[in-house]
């Protein structure tokens, strides 16, 4: 199934700047079948709705797994039935 989806990382007890932190979640992003486009305060991803749960875990572990202590998502999801949801569809 098609998604679109918002997705925040927000690495806390990292420091002040958590840059070294976002910049690997961009990469692990990057490294799957996704349209990824990166803002201010999260990032678009249009993919699978499995490939892209998939990747929030694969965040989390690898994250985790380079000493991240606490991390916490918000996500934003959309599927539909009508048609393909698509990130060029939301653009103004």
């Amino acid at each position: 199934m098609k998604a679109t989806a918002e997705l925040q990382v927000v690495p806390i007890g990292s420091g002040v700047s958590v840059r070294a932190e976002i910049r690997r979640v961009i990469e692990i992003l990057q490294a799957h079948d996704f349209i990824v486009e990166p803002h201010a305060s999260g990032t678009n991803i249009e993919g699978e709705l499995a490939e892209i749960l998939a990747a929030i875990e694969e965040i989390h572990t690898r994250l985790h797994q380079q000493g991240t202590v606490r991390l916490v998502s918000y996500l934003k999801l959309e599927t539909r039935t009508d048609k393909a949801p698509t990130l060029a569809g939301k653009r103004l």
